[in-house]
């Protein structure tokens, strides 16, 4: 006989990936529970730059706090061969992570969704029918299923046995800069191709802040810390001390990688899941992190164990259908760039090559969709072979 729950879905993280998933939880009437290591509002590394699949997955829960609109895009090839675009329509809408998080957790307390704070997990198993959290302070919190949206590096990651195809380390600094000098960026991001293969910077206007990133594959920590100095000096920010100086390692799940291991699922960073090329993984977290939230209160619903399966295999079954063929294709786009940056950034140039990836950053266009064009898997495949 299965010992009583304390809850149906405990979430273990509260950033868009967990808050999402105890969103969809409760909606479904399921009695939620998120335990989150931090307090709320907190600080988060991450660029910020929200494409129409995010922007419409938040909007159904909260108005997104957006502190700026993108309608312009300035491309340049490691600080050579600058273009700018402008398109009437925003491209990407600019959000600090402290806010946006902290958007969804009001979303979620007003949803019912019970939220304990400065609660550190510190394992995971499963006994007698049911998931349960280890906590740091001794106590622990027992549920149905258990969804684990706690980083590539919690331990639910650890215990569901993710594996990790590709590690990136990210740099950023937020930089607070006088009015003229953000009014010289407002409305308009910064992308520049990097020296190294596959890297690529950013700046992205946050009214009065710039954050100013850079990325590359791990391994590599001194030509990206080098490639941040460069970069920030061609731009004349040097000269502003940073309110935040920080790195993260992203990290991109294995094709076989599981998402489920008995009753906890993993969603979001913790499962891995982002786009390769860009490391674009806000979209991923909304949208995996639903889709966990709603298989999880289905199986805590289940009257049996047959259907208790069934219900939590439909995550992984949806992750395969939504997600994964979006990385495929991200995989194929950053093995071409990888080898052929000038050659990116000459298409991206161009006014076919502008209009597709602006409708990416609409969402109107997804990776998998173009790459499936015939004319442009065929660029891409002799690309990489190259």
């Amino acid at each position: 006989m299965a010992e009583l729950a304390d809850w149906d879905v405990a979430v273990v993280g509260a950033g868009p990936a967990g808050l999402t998933a105890a969103l969809a939880a409760a909606a479904a009437g399921a009695r939620t529970v998120v335990i989150e290591r931090a307090e709320h509002p907190r600080y988060k590394t991450c660029g910020g730059g929200l494409i129409g699949t995010s922007l419409a997955a938040a909007a159904r829960h909260m108005q997104v706090p957006a502190r700026d609109r993108i309608h312009t895009i300035t491309a340049s090839l490691n600080g050579r061969r600058e273009f700018t675009r402008r398109d009437d329509a925003p491209l990407l809408a600019m959000v600090s992570r402290e806010e946006f998080d902290d958007e969804l957790r009001k979303a979620a307390a007003d949803a019912g969704v019970t939220l304990r704070q400065r609660a550190m997990v510190r394992g995971i198993s499963e006994d007698g029918g049911l998931a349960c959290a280890r906590l740091a302070d001794g106590t622990s919190v027992r549920a149905r299923v258990l969804v684990g949206a706690d980083g590539s590096s919690g331990v639910s990651s650890r215990y569901a046995g993710v594996r990790f195809q590709q590690v990136d380390l990210g740099l950023e600094l937020e930089i607070p800069v006088p009015a003229p000098v953000a009014a010289q960026w407002r409305e308009r991001v910064l992308l520049d191709w990097g020296p190294m293969p596959g890297s690529y910077g950013w700046v992205f206007p946050k009214g009065d802040l710039l954050t100013v990133g850079v990325i590359a594959a791990r391994g590599q920590g001194d030509g990206t810390r080098r490639y941040l100095r460069e970069f920030t000096g061609r731009l004349g920010l040097a000269g502003f001390p940073p309110a935040r100086d920080s790195g993260h390692l992203t990290h991109c799940r294995a094709d076989s990688s599981p998402l489920r291991r008995g009753r906890v699922l993993v969603a979001g960073d913790a499962a891995g899941l982002l786009e390769p090329w860009t490391r674009e993984g806000i979209s991923f977290a909304l949208r995996s992190g639903t889709m966990a939230g709603m298989a999880a209160a289905d199986a805590a619903a289940a009257p049996d164990p047959v259907r208790l399966d069934r219900a939590l295999d439909a995550y992984p079954a949806a992750v395969g259908q939504a997600l994964v063929p979006e990385m495929d294709a991200g995989r194929r786009l950053l093995t071409a760039f990888s080898r052929h940056p000038g050659a990116f950034h000459t298409g991206l140039a161009s006014p076919k090559g502008w209009h597709a990836f602006a409708r990416f950053c609409r969402s109107e266009l997804p990776f998998a969709a173009l790459v499936e064009r015939k004319p442009v898997g065929m660029v891409l495949s002799l690309m990489s072979r190259f």
